[in-house]
């Protein structure tokens, strides 16, 4: 008798787990191309930030390139994106992370000329502490805006750093381990881009469009 219980509950707790993991394999396949065009919607807002619409005219999100460069950072490989204007290349718009955040790594994205100049750069993804790190953020502060005409001459610029270390960027009172790894890191990944310019040019194509289905 108590086996034959065992026996049907078992019975019905595998059909229930069969029809859960069928109806979450089901959600997710429906949802997936609709996810993936929102990303791509999202990316498209971010890189035009860094650099202005009217300075390239192909698909930034559709034209990149991979790079598992240790300049880069952590977590590789990061994702370059190339503006051209009439097929001729403009500027590289590098995916980097710094591992020297206060609280974690910080996502950035840094748009640089073939001559090192930057036109734009944005932090994508941080966990600083509100209210005093968080200022990398344009919707918390105008900062990271003063990149922009700024120039990598070197591989580590003394221009490069924030005041406090002899440099040309404001750090944040009492919190200038964020503002330090976010100026170095934009340092590194600039000189790489400006280094490796045509290479990077030149390589395949990553991207293509999220498609319906």
């Amino acid at each position: 008798m108590i086996l034959s219980s065992m026996k049907k509950n078992g019975l019905i707790l595998t059909a229930f787990a069969l029809a859960t993991t069928g109806s979450v394999a089901l959600v997710q396949t429906f949802t997936a191309p609709e996810i993936a065009k929102q990303e791509q919607r999202h990316l498209m807002r971010v890189l035009t930030q860094v650099i202005p619409q009217a300075q390239y005219d192909n698909e930034l999100y559709l034209d990149c390139t991979v790079s598992s460069a240790p300049e880069l950072g952590p977590n590789g490989p990061h994702v370059i994106y190339r503006a051209r204007l009439q097929d001729t290349p403009v500027a590289l718009l590098v995916q980097h992370i710094t591992p020297r955040g206060y609280s974690g790594n910080i996502d950035i994205l840094s748009a640089v000329y073939n001559n090192g100049e930057i036109a734009g750069v944005r932090v994508t993804r941080h966990e600083e502490t509100p209210g005093l790190g968080d200022k990398v953020e344009l919707a918390k502060s105008d900062w990271i805006t003063r990149f922009s005409g700024t120039a990598v001459t070197q591989e580590k610029d003394p221009a490069f750093n924030v005041q406090k270390d002899g440099g040309q960027f404001d750090q944040f009172t009492g919190a200038t381990i964020t503002p330090r790894a976010v100026v170095q890191s934009v340092n590194a990944a600039a000189w790489y881009a400006r280094s490796n310019f045509d290479t990077l040019f030149a390589a395949p194509n990553h991207c293509e469009e999220a498609i319906d289905e």
